[in-house]
C-alpha cells in the first residue's frame, strides 16, 4: 500500500526511481517505503546509505527494498495529512 493514499503497492521489484502510485501519485521509491527507514527519525538502519533530505521522494539508495506491509492494501496517511493541513490553513487564515 501506499503509504499516503493506502493503496497496494502491486509493481514487482525492483522498483524504479520514476514509478509513482497508480492513485495518488507519489513516489514508490522512496524512504517512506523502504524496510530500512526508521519511522520518526531522519536516519536509516543501513548505516552506509545516505538519507536524502526529502523522505517521500524518489531517490537511487542501492540499499532500498519494499518493506512488506507495503503489498496490501491499508488506510493510508492521507486522511491524517488533510486534516493537518487544514487546521494549518484555518490557524494561517486568523492572521490574514
Amino acid at each position: 500500500m501506499c503509504w499516503y493514499c493506502g493503496s497496494p503497492v502491486t509493481d514487482g521489484e525492483p522498483l524504479g526511481r520514476s514509478l509513482r502510485c497508480g492513485t495518488c501519485g507519489r513516489d514508490l521509491r522512496s524512504c517512506r517505503h523502504c524496510r530500512s527507514v526508521i519511522e520518526n527519525a531522519s536516519s536509516c538502519r543501513e548505516s552506509q546509505a545516505e538519507v536524502p533530505r526529502d523522505r517521500d521522494r524518489g531517490n537511487f539508495c542501492d540499499w532500498f527494498v519494499l518493506d512488506s506491509r507495503f503489498r496490501s492494501p491499508s488506510k493510508g496517511s492521507s486522511t491524517a495529512i488533510m486534516a493537518e493541513q487544514d487546521a494549518r490553513n484555518t490557524f494561517d487564515s486568523l492572521f490574514k
